[in-house]
């Protein structure tokens, strides 16, 4: 079976673009635990659009999909699940909430990954939530002729709680004794997760969760305001290609981990600037024009009213939708469709 042991982490040398995000990143964070306590009502309303927005983009990746609609009244817990892709979205709902109120009290331990991913499928008919794969599964792709063919063939189901219990002890091992920067570590740990694909399904779904879990117990809480699945959602094909890309020798413990690490720290990044562009929106007290205009003017290409109002966190959408229909009047804005398909460009 594959080693893991990432005590051997503080021994590589990483090159300047990592050491670059992990820089930035710490940069931000300090500037983001300043706003945090300045901006209390701004917050609250980040923090309920990241949560649709996780819950919608992370099931979205795997195929699992409602109407935009049902998916706000199924997170508002304002309706029943009606289908089978509705009970997995209520699922990611509850396991998302409770990484949010609690995840001090969540370590990095097998039962606690069970217990998470039994939660996930609470709510479904499938009966696998909480148990490690029975079956041999296999990561997949499809060519443009319409061909599966196999990318990496995981770790088979006998090896599989072995492996899980190894990451979670060497991660915490090694994120106690504080050598490496759990900038660099999380990725790791995640990547190997991913390789080991431990559930006959909801591995993605787990595997982003898991993610924000450990971000938010090395004290980088971005993922609570602003949506990392969103991110990841919007460039699936960078997501997966980082993945294949660190996953070659895998098995003789002679994998490089680096692209997905580029590509994890990248994301958190972006999250970040989000969350310092829409709190130094918020912090002037512009009148509600400004702010829209303010935020349109960041804007490349073509956006819509929703994109505008996540951006707003303090404006509701009768002061967005005035304001567009204002620049628009105004000649700065251009409007383009009609009805739900309405979206704007810069004039």
């Amino acid at each position: 079976m594959r080693n893991f042991d990432y005590t051997k982490l503080k021994d590589r040398t990483w090159d300047s673009k990592i050491l670059g995000y992990v820089a930035q990143i710490h940069e931000y964070k300090g500037r983001q635990q300043t706003l945090l306590k300045q901006q209390p009502l701004e917050l609250e309303r980040l923090v309920e659009i990241a949560k649709v927005q996780s819950t919608e983009a992370s099931n979205e990746i795997e195929g699992i999909r409602t109407t935009n609609t049902r998916l706000k009244q199924l997170c508002a817990d304002k309706t029943a699940p009606r289908t089978r892709d509705e009970k997995e979205i209520m699922g990611y709902r509850d396991v998302l909430n409770t990484i949010h109120e609690s995840y001090e009290y969540i370590p990095l331990r097998p039962s606690y990954i069970l217990q998470l991913h039994r939660d996930l499928y609470r709510y479904s008919e499938k009966g696998i939530g909480g148990s490690f794969k029975n079956t041999q599964n296999y990561i997949s792709a499809t060519d443009a002729a319409g061909n599966n063919f196999v990318l990496f063939t995981p770790l088979p189901p006998y090896e599989t709680p072995g492996a899980i219990e190894k990451i979670c002890d060497s991660y915490n091992r090694v994120i106690d004794t504080q050598e490496i920067d759990p900038l660099i570590l999380i990725p790791v740990a995640i990547h190997d997760f991913l390789c080991v694909h431990p559930f006959n399904d909801g591995n993605g779904r787990m595997s982003r969760l898991l993610t924000t879990l450990l971000l938010y117990r090395a004290g980088y809480h971005v993922g609570k305001y602003i949506s990392l699945e969103s991110k990841i959602a919007k460039n699936k094909d960078l997501y997966y290609n980082a993945l294949a890309a660190s996953q070659g020798g895998w098995y003789e413990d002679q994998d490089d981990p680096t692209p997905f690490i580029k590509y994890l720290l990248s994301v958190i990044l972006a999250a970040y600037r989000d969350f310092d562009e829409r709190m130094e929106l918020v912090s002037d007290k512009l009148p509600a024009i400004e702010v829209v205009r303010r935020a349109v003017e960041s804007k490349v290409g073509k956006f819509t009213k929703t994109d505008i109002l996540e951006f707003c966190p303090t404006l509701g959408k009768t002061s967005v939708e005035s304001s567009l229909k204002q620049l628009v009047d105004e000649g700065t804005l251009i409007k383009h469709g009609k009805g739900r398909a309405t979206f704007y460009t810069r004039a």
